[in-house]
């Protein structure tokens, strides 16, 4: 009998290093610990589970449970003591000083806007070095938590995000092999947003300011024309938009169904407790 690998996630207790408002609708958070360095990342749309406490707490109440029971247990616990769990994306991972960079998005101030608010972006605007957090985060490169996954015989890359998708569409661009042929739409909703994203591949990318009405990453791939080739789609966003975009480019492009990863990163008037709450 042979033992068990080790599981691919680790908790982490992390610390608020500093805090930078990046552009109008991002605040970036980097974290330290002592344990840090042992986290190792897949690249490309790397996620982890964040821990916020709750206002007023010193730091976040987790599970007596950290192991494969966590998530049941945490459900169990009260709402208002709990940890706030947020699924993020990690924007950077340093090593030598070991420091993680988070980047928040700000859907306008405490509850307006859209997307509203949340207890995250309230979090982030109001971090102070030394505040404390919780993650579960990855400690091996396979880990099930990068979804980006082009199969053999990609002949080119479709990349479409939000500005909450936005880490990921960076660490998707900054992974890419180089050359590799990209067409990317970024949508964000002022024109500070948009950002430097460093890349060797053959990437075409064109930021899309958001109005107040409409769909504008939609209809600007509507309207694109598209290369020749095996495509791989990778949209994540808001759920409706990603779900639309997606029918679109199997039902109206003839893409396979098996090349396009879609994931509604949020979805319009529901916080991620209301999305919890629906998986039962």
């Amino acid at each position: 009998m042979t033992d068990a690998p080790p599981p691919p996630y680790r908790w982490f207790d992390l610390h608020v290093v500093r805090t930078e408002r990046v552009s109008p609708s991002l605040v970036r958070v980097t974290f330290g610990g002592d344990r840090l360095g042992d986290m190792v990342v897949g690249g490309r749309d790397q996620r982890f589970k964040l821990f916020l406490p709750q206002p007023g707490q010193d730091a976040p109440v987790l599970p007596d449970d950290l192991g494969m029971g966590w998530y049941a247990e945490w459900r169990t616990q009260d709402p208002a003591v709990r940890a706030v769990m947020r699924s993020y994306t990690v924007r950077e991972l340093r090593y030598a000083p070991d420091e993680l960079d988070v980047d928040f998005v700000q859907h306008g101030q405490d509850g307006d806007g859209p997307g509203h608010s949340g207890p995250a972006s309230h979090w982030s605007r109001t971090a102070r070095p030394g505040d404390r957090v919780a993650i579960l985060g990855p400690v091996a490169e396979e880990n099930g938590g990068v979804d980006f996954q082009p199969p053999a015989g990609t002949d080119w890359v479709l990349v479409t995000a939000d500005e909450s998708a936005l880490p990921a569409a960076a660490g998707i661009l900054a992974w890419l092999p180089a050359g590799t042929p990209a067409k990317v739409w970024i949508e964000v909703a002022h024109p500070d947003d948009v950002q430097d994203l460093p890349t060797a591949a053959d990437a075409d990318i064109t930021w899309l300011i958001r109005g107040n009405t409409g769909r504008p990453t939609l209809d600007a791939i509507r309207a694109a024309e598209l290369p020749e080739g095996t495509p791989y789609a990778w949209t994540a966003g808001e759920s409706g938009t990603v779900r639309a975009l997606r029918r679109h480019l199997v039902n109206d492009r003839g893409f396979d169904r098996r090349t396009i990863t879609f994931t509604g990163y949020w979805r319009q008037g529901a916080t991620e407790e209301d999305l919890l709450a629906e998986l039962g």
